[in-house]
This record gives C-alpha cells, sequence and structure tokens, in this order.
C-alpha cells in the first residue's frame, strides 16, 4: 500500500493544552469499553468518516491524523488497535514519517479476530480540473499563500512570466476538456481502489453534482455518507443512515467554475469566489499572491510544472519547455 503524503520527521512540539483536550480520550486509551471498538486511520478524510460511523453499535474514538501523530502519542494509538474490533484505514506505507503507524504495521497491532477495511484517499478534479496538490518529501513549505492549492493556469502563467513571454488569457476550458481531467482523476481512483482492495468510491463520482467535493481533496457530504454506508456493510455491521448533523471539510470550499458547470450539466449556480473558514476570497487574490509566491519560489514553480504536466496537456495549457 502507498500513499501520496509527505515523508518527513513528525511534528515534535507538544500540544497545546486545547489539542490535548481535543484528542483526551484518545490518549486516554479505551478502557473497560463493551461495544465492538471501531477506528478509523488517515487523513482529515478519515476524522470525517469516523463521525458518520459512529452510533450506538460501535465505540469510536477521535484521533490525529496520521501526519500529525507525534512520537509520545504511538503508544496509545497501539493501545487502541490492540482492542480494536473493526478498522477502518487509507493506506499509509511502513515507518510513515519515521515512526511505526503504517497501514501494515497497524493490522499487526489488532487481535486476531478484528475485521479490517480499507478505504482509499480520495482526490478527484471533476469539479476543479485546474487545481494540483502537492507535498513532496524534502520541499520546505511546498504550499502556496492564501489556499493551499496550485492552479494549474497560474503555474503556466508563472512559467511564462518567468521566461519574459506574456501569458495570453486562457479563457474557459472545453466541456471535451473538464470531462478528459475528470474521467483521468475517477480511473486513477479506481486503479488505487483495486491496489489496496479498498472499498469502492470511484463509481459514486461518475455523476458528480456541486457539492460531491469541496476540493480536490476534500469530499462533501453527499460523497461520504454513501461511502460510510459501505463501509459499514463492508465491516458487516447493520445498516443505518450515516448522514451527518453538520457539513464536513468546509474550512476551504473552492470556487465552481461556468466552464466546469456547463460541462457537467451541473444544476448549481457557477461560485466564483473561494471560501476560506467562511468567509469569501476572490479568485483575483489568490492570484495576485499566488503569483508573487512563484517569481520567489522557483523549486516550487519547477516541480509544480512537472507534476502538471498530464493535467495541463488534457486543459491544453502549454508552458515553457513543454
Amino acid at each position: 500500500m502507498t500513499t501520496t503524503w509527505p515523508d518527513a520527521s513528525p511534528p515534535l512540539v507538544r500540544r497545546s493544552a486545547a489539542e490535548e483536550g481535543h484528542y483526551r480520550d484518545f490518549l486516554a486509551g479505551p478502557g473497560d469499553e463493551r461495544r465492538p471498538v471501531l477506528v478509523v486511520t488517515g487523513n482529515c478524510q478519515a476524522e470525517s468518516l469516523r463521525l458518520l460511523l459512529d452510533g450506538h453499535d460501535v465505540r469510536t474514538v477521535r484521533l490525529p491524523p496520521l501526519h500529525d501523530v507525534r512520537p509520545h502519542e504511538v503508544e496509545p494509538l497501539h493501545r487502541w488497535l490492540a482492542r480494536t474490533d473493526l478498522l477502518v484505514a487509507q493506506p499509509v506505507r511502513a515507518d510513515y514519517r519515521g515512526l511505526p503507524i503504517g497501514t501494515e504495521q497497524q493490522v499487526a497491532q489488532l487481535p486476531p479476530t478484528a475485521a479490517v477495511a480499507p478505504v482509499p484517499i480520495i482526490r478527484y478534479a471533476g469539479l476543479h480540473p485546474w487545481h494540483l496538490v502537492m507535498h513532496p518529501p524534502g520541499l520546505v513549505d511546498p504550499e502556496p499563500p492564501v489556499v493551499a492549492y496550485h492552479d494549474v493556469r497560474l503555474v503556466t502563467e508563472a512559467a511564462l512570466r518567468r521566461a519574459g513571454r506574456t501569458a495570453p488569457d486562457p479563457g474557459p476550458a472545453a466541456p471535451d476538456r473538464v470531462l478528459a481531467v475528470a474521467d483521468a482523476s475517477v480511473a486513477e481512483l479506481a486503479r488505487r481502489e483495486a491496489a489496496a482492495g479498498a472499498v469502492p468510491v470511484s463509481d459514486l463520482l461518475r455523476r458528480p453534482a456541486g457539492d460531491t467535493v469541496r476540493t480536490v481533496n476534500h469530499p462533501g457530504n453527499r460523497l461520504l455518507e454513501p461511502v460510510a454506508a459501505r463501509v459499514r456493510a463492508a465491516l458487516g455491521l447493520q445498516a443505518r443512515a450515516t448522514t451527518g448533523d453538520r457539513p464536513l471539510l468546509t474550512s476551504v470550499v473552492a470556487p465552481l467554475e461556468a466552464a466546469v458547470v456547463a460541462a457537467h450539466g451541473l444544476d448549481d449556480a457557477p461560485r466564483p469566489d473561494w471560501l476560506v473558514g467562511g468567509r469569501p476570497v476572490t479568485a483575483g487574490t489568490v492570484a495576485q499572491a499566488q503569483l508573487a509566491w512563484y517569481a520567489a519560489r522557483p523549486d516550487v514553480l519547477d516541480l509544480a510544472l512537472a507534476r502538471s504536466a498530464a493535467a495541463r496537456d488534457l486543459l491544453g495549457l502549454t508552458a515553457p519547455g513543454d
């Protein structure tokens, strides 16, 4: 099993008192619980999935996302796994970030009778075909300012500016180009599902709605709720409502552009702005900040150009050196 998360050292800073309270049950251990213990491990998607799986028939616990586990928190994680009846796990490589918390290492801590349901890390570019997430190992501060998403149109423009050329207005993407990115994204997710033997998700993305995902790596309730229902079935739990009581993963919501609405035939109205912490941020604000940042970070720009080559080809965006 593999992951696209960064392979860096774990955070060494102790948590604040507020964070310690956040993970109080996790740090305290499973105690004397009689209900089946269900643990969900992975990134921020894992916690949202846990909220939808929680119920009277299982005991769940809020864990730190694995990229944020501190060395002193490995022991409580292993304590929980030793008491776990049902493990829902996103794929993570062994010794991830120098800690023994890879998926296979988690499974080795389980009781022999435990059931495991692998789930994929969901990334879907069909609603945001220009956006790219990068967490490369060894590159310091690779996330652009304002929002932690690269826009391949801005990457292309930054490369042209660096070459002393004026970037033409790319105009709206043709529907076939938007759909080509969506199809490629679904195919990649299906490939990773098959490789991990994971609960299938990719088929749920064949006909997206405007709120199926908030960003390329933040699924919305519309997607997470049926995924949670499939996970319950995979674990042999009784079917029940998996409807959340609040919108999940809403800290950043990407624009829904008119070209995407048209390509997918969505009922949603286009949304030109980002929402960050519930407040609108214009695409122009993002563009101004990120273009200046690329000019100061040629190392990130070079990597973004390399990582975005396939998407830029599908979208008809050409940068110097292509």
